[in-house]
């Protein structure tokens, strides 16, 4: 058995879902699975519904439009301040106690041994060499790690191999583009 938050993570990793939930699902339902404790951050064509370490955002067409999911993020870098309202109680209850660091090596040797590769993909030019982003296909997640410190461009409370955020999805088409940047072909 997995201890504690990383059975959590490689849940994420390996599914593209957060207890469930995904990145299309309606607000409504994931206040239902996630709780009512949030903050929104909300205007006409955007929501971000920030649950503590889970993120949700939505986009809609027109203010009249029904809400699309667009992505969902884990803001892993959060749980080293060590605050309760970081972590939602649902993923307290359900997997025990958070660390609060989440070291990158330990976690793709857990997911290579139940046989989920990640694939290194390029790093946004802006955040490069602070982050390194590694992608798992089929589920469509990235996971961004501290590459290099640096005292304004990385959390402070982060050490290099440290994994700062979990995202989904993130397409083929995604990582596409991300490649062409790297090769300086888009800008």
């Amino acid at each position: 058995m997995t201890p504690y938050s990383l059975a959590f993570y490689v849940d994420v990793v390996t599914t593209g879902t957060v207890l469930g939930l995904r990145p299309a699902d309606s607000p409504e339902r994931v206040a239902e699975v996630l709780g009512a404790g949030f903050g929104d951050n909300a205007y006409e064509y955007g929501l971000c519904r920030d649950h503590g370490l889970v993120e949700f955002y939505w986009t809609r067409a027109s203010a009249e439009a029904p809400w699309e999911g667009h992505h969902f993020s884990l803001q892993v870098h959060r749980l080293t301040h060590r605050r309760r309202e970081f972590l939602e109680p649902v993923l307290r209850e359900r997997y025990g106690r958070f660390a609060p660091r989440l070291r990158f090596d330990k976690l793709r040797r857990l997911l290579e041994r139940r046989g989920v590769p990640l694939v290194e993909i390029p790093e946004d030019p802006a955040n490069a060499p602070y982050y390194r982003t590694f992608w798992q296909p089929e589920s469509e997640v990235e996971i961004s790690v501290i590459g290099t410190q640096d005292e304004y461009r990385t959390p402070g409370d982060l050490r290099v191999g440290d994994v700062s955020a979990i995202r989904a999805p993130l397409t083929a088409d995604g990582v596409e583009i991300r490649r062409e940047r790297a090769l300086g072909r888009l800008l």
